[in-house]
Formats: structure tokens, C-alpha cells, sequence
């Protein structure tokens, strides 16, 4: 059998707490084994899961969807080079979505925020009567990004 490394050995190599390698592995995104004593024990090739986990979310990518780009890997082994070419096919889409999404803040910022204009038949920010509330919650000034796919002020 493959070395099984401590998770505190784990935490170290992958520069996260043990706390968050607690949290990934309920969240699904590492497996470890036990071993007799119930202790957590990780197999090496989990180091390279942690390291996708950390780029995903170096570029926005939430947890859920860095875990289900891993769910579709095995956890017993390490993954082939074209298993984790399947996760890269997966995030380009979300990845293109968040740089819709920065442009539109780039130029949102450059172009509208703090000017003081708050034009009402081009800013982005105007919401007459609270209408992006049927939108959801939370802020909707960049929905422009998300449903149109051209990023527009």
C-alpha cells in the first residue's frame, strides 16, 4: 500500500490548516482513510487535489465548484493526465463567466463609480423601485455580465 501521510503532515505540504483540511473533507474535496487508532490518513496524491482546490480559489471559484469538478476524479488513486483534463474542460466555462464578470467591474469602476453621476438611462447602479430585487439577493449591478455574456456599464 501507498504511504499514507498524517494530516497534520498533509496541512504543512499543502500550506492550509488542519482546520481547513477538515473543512474540504466535508465539503468532499479530499478522502482520507482511517487507520486502526481511527486517526485521518491521507494518501500523497491528495496533495495534488489540494493544490487545484487552492488555484480554484486564487481565481473565484467557490467551493462547490471546485468540488464538483473533483467529485468526477477518483479518490482511491491519482487521477490520469486526461481525468484531470476533464476538470481543466469544466472550469474554462466558469472561469470565461468570472472574466465577464471582472471586465464588467473593471470598467464599472473606471467609468461609474465615484463619479457622482448616477445617470438614469445609463448607470448601472440605478435600480428605480428596488427592481433587481426579483432577481434575487444579494447585489445584482453586475447582472448585465451573467445574462448577456458582453459586459456592458
Amino acid at each position: 500500500m501507498a504511504e499514507l501521510l498524517s494530516i497534520g503532515t498533509v496541512a504543512a505540504r499543502a500550506g492550509v490548516s488542519v482546520a481547513a483540511l477538515r473543512h474540504y473533507e466535508e465539503r468532499g474535496l479530499v478522502h482520507p482513510v482511517r487507520d486502526a487508532a481511527g486517526r485521518r490518513r491521507f494518501p500523497r496524491h491528495v496533495l495534488r487535489r489540494l493544490a487545484v482546490v487552492a488555484a480554484g480559489q486564487r481565481v473565484g471559484l467557490s467551493l462547490a465548484d471546485i468540488a464538483e469538478a473533483l467529485s468526477t476524479l477518483p479518490t482511491d488513486r491519482a487521477p490520469s493526465a486526461r481525468e484531470w483534463a476533464g476538470v481543466g474542460k469544466r472550469w474554462q466555462t466558469l472561469l470565461d463567466q468570472r472574466i465577464r464578470e471582472l471586465q464588467t467591474l473593471r470598467t464599472s469602476l473606471t467609468g461609474c463609480i465615484g463619479c457622482g453621476c448616477l445617470s438614469m438611462t445609463r448607470c448601472t447602479l440605478f435600480n428605480p423601485h428596488d427592481e433587481a430585487a426579483a432577481e434575487g439577493e444579494g447585489s445584482r449591478w453586475l447582472r448585465a455580465a451573467t445574462t448577456d455574456g458582453e459586459p456592458t456599464v
